[in-house]
């Protein structure tokens, strides 16, 4: 009855506000102090977030803010001098405590709707008033004035470490006297063990509600990205020269991308003296979880669990605060110089220690970041790693009890955060790939990957699975920790094979590529480039493995394939390349692939005789055409066209794709028919018998939500390439003491006695080898400076047959069209040499053991390819190329869009931002 009575007094405050007849006053304590302590003084309790929700329509909330704006800019003003009162008060009672509840659930409430409105978003920077009702701005005060938002969050800071309200005190000083928040040592009060901390602080309930609370009212401050539209990347011509983002004047181009958000900014920057605790708590708060720590089954059905949703909030704030792009330029006023904290416990400098000035943007004033690229001790690392596979890995835990363990369901925003440690720490990164830990991280990556194919919305999961697997290929140990046993612990839509976690990486891709609905045909390039970095280091691929990447090679070698785009050759171009690398540098121990391309040899044969005269060509994609309608006839699996930049590795079907092209070609229905897959016979064949017990991936029931995504740049525009070994020049540079310029790579040592690792292909000096640091082998990654990287992109175009050469380029001249000059362009330069070779010697072999032993059994000949070599008869080796990921601004723009989309989806109790007006993304029902 009491809590009855507080929600209906709460609705007649409501009311009052809204209305026209009832002007509510700022100095009208009394209605002030009865909003604010509605359910406090009755037997109900205070009013819960839902409550608050329900009880202020958003209707209303709209119709204040056209009508009345004073009210609610009253409302506002006073909701966080409520605050800042508490936190002058030390919040030392349980109904001081209340008051502070329902004023943030309020506020979480109202912001959304306030940053929606363009002429709003100022307010909260303008200055307080001042006692004769003027803003501090209209007197000339505008030095001394205080923004509201930066007293809310200070006042959200402070509230997040006060004794007994969410943290536990850790001294007594009398039953009338609190410790002041303002003067308070937050350090000593982190809330979990862990980085930086050692500490195990007792754990409440009631403060993990409260924190969760808090978190929430400061990540809807942050949700005022979503109402900016997407940034369009200025020119430096384009971007203004010093805004001064702390006094309300618009954010537009200041940086390197035009959007920069002031909250995020001021929770990160050097004024916050929370910076260092609330990185250190929000990091170890979600890392130190584990949602399966009860050994009693059923246990999350039959209790609550307060810190899910913190460690939930928590996760979410963190990525939030990691993005590189929400601080400011060094030149811009706003710059508040505060990085130079001493995080890094061995006194290196921020030359040694500052990595994230190499993520194209400024991150000088934000100390998240900056504290992540200083962590350097291997327990924190440990603590990391762990708490990442742990969580990772919960959604794929398998019991005899069906659903008796928790399962946790922010493995996106954690597959963010695992990304931004791997990209700005690279020490974590190379902790990582020490040892086979990686290896919990990737099949949970593979198994999203996998389960996701078929669902257009969680194509946002798909690109992040990929672009992690991207970057942790840059590095020679994760192709080296590929080489492990898999053991199946976790039925998937996959065949099932016995082999290393490499052939779970290839059969993977193979179901993405041949299954995956046609937005995903953007990372086709992604997937192979992954192959690719890892295919020199792959000692035993099995057979199930074998047979997947060669089926890849004979559907992407169909002419008609080839001719109906002008990229579809690059796919080509990195199949080749994985098959050369695995001749050259582990042809001893793959004989399950050289067996199967010398079974599939006349797709070789046929791709080097490949017909380039205009007849042939046009042919093909007749013959393309019928094949077309005839799937679409029969209902072979067809999805929406692909919806991407024109940067991307595969064009718009609109744009620049042949309108016979059967990989994308339009249906009558409006849909495209997806990349068939081909047997021996070259007909379209079923998929492979999956494990059992497995799901097969299933589309998105109809009506899910799904958020836009930016366009994902090319993989042209993400990588560089490296060489994996010096060349003659660059050793004479090494031992002439120019190593600043080579920049070598570090942690690589590690691995480099292995003997899966490739030889290299030039003679190397040992001595000069060397030289340049201890331990390091001839074969240790370097990296060029900017002119030879500029040099190596030219060669790559030039090797992947250059730009199209067709009849137009699907922008203004017509739709492309493949023609023969472009074709012999490419052609030419298709890297077959080792493979012919391989062919020329082995086949007349095998067929004379054949025809002398009558073998029919394939296992004879296997052993006779394992014991065989082709020492001195295949070409010169090439050398090894790592196609590194570089940060670029097109990958931090789809992160933030990505993160806030996942963070707006997954925010439904409450409903944060719901029916409210995003512009950073669109709301979309599948």
């Amino acid at each position: 009855m009491g809590n009855t009575d507080s929600k209906l007094n709460f609705r007649k405050a409501v009311i009052q506000l809204t209305s026209k007849t009832q002007p509510v006053e700022a100095d009208d304590e009394s209605f002030w102090e009865r909003l604010w302590g509605c359910g406090i003084e009755g037997s109900g309790g205070p009013l819960s977030p839902a409550d608050v929700f329900a009880l202020v329509p958003a209707s209303e909330v709209r119709s204040l803010r056209e009508e009345n704006p004073q009210t609610l800019a009253t409302l506002l003003y006073k909701a966080v001098q409520r605050l800042v009162r508490a936190v002058h008060s030390s919040c030392r009672t349980h109904t001081e405590q209340d008051t502070v509840l329902n004023c943030v659930r309020l506020l979480t409430r109202i912001l959304p709707h306030v940053f929606e409105d363009s002429d709003w978003r100022g307010f909260f920077w303008s200055g307080l008033p001042t006692p004769s009702g003027r803003s501090a701005t209209d007197d000339g005060e505008e030095e001394d004035s205080v923004p509201l938002a930066q007293s809310l969050v200070d006042a959200i800071c402070d509230l997040l470490f006060c004794p007994d309200f969410t943290v536990a005190a850790g001294r007594r000083v009398g039953p009338d006297k609190a410790e002041d928040l303002q003067n308070l040592d937050s350090c000593e009060y982190i809330w979990e063990s862990g980085v930086g901390f050692a500490s195990s602080p007792p754990r409440l309930a009631q403060h993990d509600a409260n924190r969760t609370e808090l978190l929430k009212l400061l990540l809807t401050c942050f949700g005022e990205t979503m109402y900016l539209p997407p940034p369009r990347h200025s020119t430096p011509r384009e971007t203004s020269s010093s805004p001064d983002c702390s006094r309300g004047t618009p954010v537009s181009t200041c940086g390197p991308a035009a959007l920069r958000n002031r909250w995020v900014r001021l929770f990160t920057c050097g004024s916050n003296r929370h910076a260092l605790p609330a990185f250190t708590s929000l990091l170890n708060v979600v890392c130190a979880y584990d949602p399966s720590a009860s050994p009693l089954p059923y246990n999350h059905l039959l209790f609550s669990d307060t810190r899910e949703p913190l460690a939930d909030t928590c996760l979410q704030c963190l990525v939030v605060c990691l993005d590189p792009y929400y601080c400011a330029q060094p030149n811009c006023r706003c710059s508040m110089g505060g990085c130079t904290g001493s995080f890094s416990e061995d006194g290196s400098s921020r030359k040694e220690q500052g990595e994230v000035r190499s993520h194209g943007g400024c991150c000088e004033d934000n100390l998240f970041l900056n504290y992540l690229s200083r962590i350097h001790r291997e327990e924190d690392f440990a603590f990391m790693l762990k708490g990442f596979a742990r969580l990772l890995n919960n959604p794929l835990a398998q019991t005899y009890l069906p659903n008796s363990t928790r399962k946790v369901h922010f493995h996106q925003e954690l597959l963010v955060l695992f990304w931004k440690a791997c990209d700005y720490n690279k020490k974590f990164l190379y902790y990582v790939l020490k040892s086979s830990d990686v290896l919990d991280i990737l099949v949970p990556i593979l198994y999203h990957l996998n389960d996701a194919r078929a669902d257009q919305s969680r194509v946002g999961l798909m690109h992040i699975g990929v672009f992690i697997l991207l970057l942790l290929s840059g590095e020679r140990n994760f192709g080296v920790r590929l080489n492990k046993p898999y053991t199946a612990t976790v039925p998937m839509d996959v065949p099932v094979f016995t082999g290393t976690h490499a052939d779970l990486l290839i059969t993977v891709f193979h179901k993405i590529i041949t299954t995956g609905h046609q937005r995903l045909q953007p990372l086709f390039d992604c997937l192979l480039t992954i192959l690719v970095n890892v295919s020199p280091y792959l000692k035993t691929i099995s057979m199930v493995g074998s047979t997947k990447l060669v089926h890849l090679l004979e559907a992407f070698a169909t002419p008609w394939f080839l001719f109906s785009s002008p990229s579809h050759h690059h796919l080509l171009f990195f199949l080749l390349e994985i098959f050369n690398n695995i001749i050259q540098y582990q042809f001893d121990g793959n004989s399950n692939l050289v067996y199967t391309i010398i079974r599939k040899r006349q797709v070789f044969h046929a791709l080097a005789s490949l017909p380039s005269d205009p007849t042939s060509i046009s042919r093909s994609l007749t013959r393309s055409n019928t094949m077309s309608r005839s799937s679409s006839s029969t209902n072979v699996s067809s999805s929406p066209p692909v919806p991407h930049s024109s940067s991307a590795p595969v064009t718009h079907p609109r744009k620049q794709r042949s309108p016979t092209s059967p990989v994308t070609t339009p249906t009558m229905d409006g849909d495209s028919v997806p990349l068939p897959q081909v047997n021996e016979d070259g007909e379209v064949r079923n998929v492979d018998e999956s494990m059992e017990g497995s799901i097969p991936a299933a589309p998105a029931e109809p009506g899910t939500l799904k958020a836009t995504l930016a366009d994902t740049p090319g993989i042209e525009n993400m990588t560089e390439r490296e060489s994996a070994h010096p060349s003659a020049s660059q050793l004479k540079e090494l031992t002439d003491g120019k190593i600043e310029d080579l920049e070598l790579d570090s942690g690589q040592s590690e691995i480099t006695s292995n003997s899966s690792l490739p030889k290299p292909s030039i003679d190397i000096d040992d001595t000069s080898a060397k030289k340049p640091s201890v331990g390091e082998s001839s074969a240790t990654p370097f990296r060029r400076n900017a002119s030879q990287r500029h040099s190596i992109r030219q060669r790559e175009t030039h090797s992947l047959g250059g730009g199209a050469g067709g009849g137009g380029d699907g922008s203004g001249g017509g739709p492309w069209v493949a023609t023969p000059e472009w074709v012999q362009s490419w052609k030419s330069k298709l890297p077959l040499q080792t493979i012919m070779r391989l062919l020329q010697v082995l086949v007349p072999q095998v067929e004379k053991i054949c025809i002398d032993k009558g073998l029919t059994d394939e296992g004879e000949i296997l052993r006779f390819l394992q014991h065989g070599t082709l020492v001195g008869l295949l070409p010169v080796p090439h050398p090894i190329l790592i196609r590194k990921y570089q940060a670029n601004r097109g990958t931090t723009a789809w992160f933030r869009t990505y993160v806030w989309g996942v963070i707006y989806l997954r925010n439904v109790d409450p409903p944060i931002w719901y029916d409210t007006d995003v512009k950073l993304f669109e709301i979309q029902r599948v």
